[in-house]
């Protein structure tokens, strides 16, 4: 897989939350989702582990914290790798915890899945997921896909919309994490008929690629700081072809027990994505390590 920047506060926070989905209160948010604790005590340490992009590191580190601060021994796996490496871990027992994006792992899982809504990806889940693990409580948190160009580019060929973009995408140059064309290519071209001219791996320098010409559109996750600080311009994805990605604990259930899944839930209640913008920026910006960052926020919000 594959997360807003930002400029002065007012326009990061009202950008996160015009390109996010998720809001507060949701029934689905609460920790009634969670998994039934195991026997009292898990058999060896918690390893929190995370995908190879700054975002899940930040993450899991906010677990980890937030877990060692209510004496549960963590063992730290950051930058493990994409979804293909990091999935096979967790569902052996290897991890523990990974913080995971509900859409993608329902894709993941279920390659035919039409779900797009977050009540669908999560009925999905729950039916879906092998024995032995399971989604804890979601986060109002939301870090989706999205096909982004620059001001330029959107203003020229009239763009505002992926469906717009299908009249042109034959034209351009698309850039991504190495895994999108694998993930993405079919799911474009069915939902909204777009083709590219041709497919870069551009990874972590995507928004940059795109502000420089190198590609014309760009998987950019909608918290990267760099869509703002790049006036990139996200295209609505308005027949939902990335479909919900709230933030969720998923963990392998005989590693855990009611301390770690209260503590992990108690974390996401706590996360929203103009929270997860704002700790982006201090990371992907102001060059800030992740744990730092995820100490700060455990600390302002009475969580260690």
């Amino acid at each position: 897989m594959m997360r807003r920047i930002f400029g002065a506060a007012a326009v990061v926070l009202a950008t996160a939350l015009a390109l996010s989905g998720c809001g507060g209160g949701d029934p689905l948010s609460a920790p009634a989702t969670s998994a039934p604790a195991t026997s009292e005590g898990t058999a060896g340490p918690v390893v929190v582990g995370s995908f190879d992009f700054p975002e899940s590191v930040l993450l899991a580190s906010i677990y980890a914290q937030g877990l060692r601060a209510k004496g549960v021994t963590v063992e730290e796996k950051p930058n493990i790798g994409s979804r293909e490496v990091v999935y096979d871990q967790i569902k052996s027992g290897g991890l523990t915890v990974l913080p995971e994006y509900i859409g993608s792992l329902l894709a993941f899982v279920d390659k035919n899945s039409t779900a797009r809504t977050k009540e669908e990806v999560v009925a999905e889940l729950k039916a879906k997921l092998p024995e032995g693990l399971q989604l804890l409580a979601l986060s109002a948190a939301e870090d989706n896909n999205s096909l982004s160009v620059t001001r330029e580019t959107a203003d020229k060929h009239g763009l505002a919309t992926m469906e717009d973009l299908a009249k042109v995408s034959k034209d351009f140059v698309v850039g991504g994490p190495p895994e999108f064309k694998q993930r993405q290519q079919e799911n474009l071209k069915s939902v909204y008929g777009i083709e590219f001219k041709e497919w870069k791996p551009t990874g972590a320098t995507t928004a940059d690629a795109i502000k420089s010409g190198t590609i014309q559109v760009g998987n950019v996750f909608t918290t990267d700081p760099k869509i703002v600080l790049n006036d990139l311009v996200p295209l609505q994805d308005t027949k939902n072809a990335f479909g919900a990605e709230n933030i969720a604990p998923l963990v392998y259930t005989a590693g855990v027990d009611a301390t770690v899944t209260s503590t992990l839930d108690a974390i996401s209640i706590k996360l929203d994505t103009a929270t997860l913008v704002s700790l982006m920026k201090r990371i992907a910006v102001d060059k800030e390590d992740p744990p730092a960052v995820a100490a700060d926020w455990l600390t302002q919000n009475g969580l260690v």
